[in-house]
């Protein structure tokens, strides 16, 4: 608990800082590195430490992006309750998370997400909403007002590249909107991400300078999200057709090329290491031969039907509807998910792969030369 009460301290305050936050999370890196090191010979030392709670508070959306399973055949139908939420805000913040992710489906579509927002920021957490953006123009004001200063935007393309992915022709001009709107009314008060989806229909250098300038434009930071293979709720099209394979290796060298550009000439719009960009073709090409110690251990996955596990593919503890959350954490079942998720017992997804290189030492020698 110590260290996650210096989290949220430092957190708190380096809010706004860019440079700093980076400086910071260097350090947690670092230490995490000793753990790491010391827990590929002695796996015991590996268990729970709370800090990032993702839920999925709907499994409805309003978008139909090729990729995802949401508002199609994935847990159709469900939605947390807010007494449902209420609990598991309250049973996180006590046990010491610090981190809260609400998502979905498209989260803006569930009636109670304010009240959930005003909750965590009660309970001392930090809450964050990924969202497809579309909805902003309608609903960021009473999130603001619930105390969100954070929001994450899936992004799979401009104009018609994001229509054509979405399925949904003329969302990107309402997704714009959202985000402009944001952007003119609360600018710094509200920082926004663009989570930027490199799959192999827009994996090109000019596709991401076109996001790159988009991110400018509203002074975005960046984040690259690497097409999934292992996500329940993710499927990868028709023949595998969003996923790259052996050959396109020199296509994605060429991107990272470009995100590497990116991060020299301006580093603080880019949220990742060097090293966790350079890794970004062995990821998307050997996929679970990568050996890289999972960081699950501090991290739980909740799903609209309540489902509860220790990270978003596997490892299941159990499910809302049934027991609190409370109940479920550090117990014997998340002591072994822990250690089993380092050690890769599971089908061994890209998630968090540029903390997991900075944190494995043969990993962060190899992508720093």
């Amino acid at each position: 608990m110590g260290q996650q009460r210096l989290r949220r301290f430092v957190g708190d305050r380096v809010r706004g800082s860019p440079r700093i936050h980076d400086w910071m999370k260097g350090l947690e890196n670092r230490f995490e590195l000793v753990r790491h090191t010391a827990g590929a010979v002695v796996p015991a030392i590996i268990r729970p430490r709370p800090y990032k709670l993702m839920v999925s508070v709907t499994s409805r959306c309003n978008s139909g992006c090729h990729g995802c399973r949401y508002g199609k055949d994935f847990m159709t139908g469900h939605e947390l309750s807010w007494p449902m939420a209420r609990d598991l805000i309250d049973d996180a913040a006590n046990a010491g998370y610090y981190s809260i992710r609400l998502y979905g489906g498209e989260p803006l579509l569930h009636p109670d997400l304010p009240k959930m927002i005003e909750r965590c920021v009660d309970r001392g957490m930090r809450p964050y909403v990924t969202t497809n953006a579309s909805l902003l123009e309608q609903r960021v004001d009473e999130l603001v007002d619930a105390g969100l200063r954070d929001i994450t935007v899936g992004f799979y393309g401009v104009g018609e590249a994001y229509d054509a992915y979405a399925q949904r022709p003329g969302l990107f001009e309402r997704v714009e909107r959202g985000i402009a709107l944001t952007h003119e009314r609360y600018g710094d008060t509200v920082d926004m991400q663009m989570n930027w989806l490199l799959m192999k229909p827009t994996g090109t250098p000019q596709a991401f300078r076109d996001a790159r300038d988009f991110a400018e434009r509203y002074n975005m930071a960046i984040r690259v999200d690497l097409v999934h293979y292992s996500l329940p709720y993710f499927q990868e099209g028709d023949d595998r057709w969003l996923q790259f394979g052996p050959e396109d290796r020199p296509a994605i060298e060429a991107v990272v090329e470009e995100l590497l550009l990116t991060h020299e000439q301006d580093p603080t719009r880019m949220n990742c290491t060097v090293q966790g960009l350079r890794s970004i073709p062995d990821w998307l090409i050997k996929g679970p031969e990568m050996r890289v110690p999972c960081t699950a251990y501090e991290m739980i996955w909740v799903g609209a039907d309540g489902t509860v596990q220790m990270c978003y593919v596997t490892f299941k503890l159990g499910n809302l509807h049934d027991t609190r959350l409370r109940d479920l954490l550090g117990n014997e079942a998340h002591r072994c998910a822990a250690r089993d998720a380092f050690q890769l017992k599971c089908p061994n997804c890209h998630c968090s792969s540029s903390e997991r290189v900075m944190r494995h030492g043969p990993s962060r020698q190899k992508y720093s030369e």
